[in-house]
């Protein structure tokens, strides 16, 4: 799939306004991008297929990615995230905190666990059409998020924390497996935006946006490269 920039500057050539040539998918940019799937006769869903990719790259050969489902915009931003970290001590990231402020939720800083804060600001910020948990901050609430898929790339991967019963949680995105644990890119891991493995028995639900055509689901097989995490708040 074409990078983020390479969509804007796509856009952009064509007469559409992306908004800055920047690399993020935001409002701007998917509303450039609905003008162009009605000018088109393709379905203004705001969603970078594969209709709009042979309209905006007609010389270009198709390109499928193994690991992150070409619809994924959502990923790409919880990519671009990629080593945000929160702040010691009494202040807060002020990234972190917009992110708060974006979707007009109360968060005093960010030593409040914030993974499903981060998961809510990368659907958000590309989806935002897409229905949030009514407690984005929860991360088990994001077991009702959307529609039940197996995991696979993209999916939204939510896990129990402590127990089962605890109704503590942790949330983020699929982003490979091995046998035994899954890799999953989220935040508030090791007090970042970062890459850890779950074992599999902790998970309670993979979920994947509404608003998106259900994926084919598809394992992908990675070496472990860390041991498990054991609670990421």
């Amino acid at each position: 799939m074409a990078s983020t920039l390479a969509i804007q500057q796509a856009l952009a050539q064509a007469g559409y306004r992306p908004g800055p040539i920047d690399g993020i998918w935001g409002r701007q940019t998917i509303a450039a991008l609905r003008l162009f799937q009605s000018a088109h006769g393709i379905a203004p869903d705001g969603l970078p297929g594969g209709r709009v990719m042979a309209a905006l790259f007609p010389r270009a050969a198709p390109v499928a990615s193994p690991l992150f489902p070409p619809v994924a915009v959502w990923v790409q931003e919880a990519r671009r995230l990629y080593g945000i970290r929160e702040t010691a001590g009494p202040a807060s990231n002020p990234t972190i905190l917009d992110w708060a402020g974006q979707m007009g939720i109360p968060y005093r800083g960010d030593d409040v666990a914030w993974c499903g804060l981060f998961v809510g600001h990368c659907i958000s910020a590309t989806l935002p059409e897409e229905h949030l948990p009514a407690n984005v901050l929860g991360a088990r609430a994001w077991g009702q998020f959307g529609i039940a898929t197996p995991p696979c790339p993209g999916a939204v991967m939510v896990f129990w924390r402590k127990s089962m019963a605890s109704g503590l949680g942790h949330v983020g995105f699929y982003a490979g497996e091995d046998e035994k644990a899954y890799r999953i890119l989220g935040g508030n891991q090791s007090d970042s935006v970062s890459l850890a493995w779950i074992a599999k028995d902790r998970l309670v639900g993979a979920r994947w946006p509404a608003s998106v055509p259900a994926p084919i689901p598809a394992a992908v097989t990675v070496a472990r490269d860390a041991g498990l995490s054991t609670n990421e708040a």
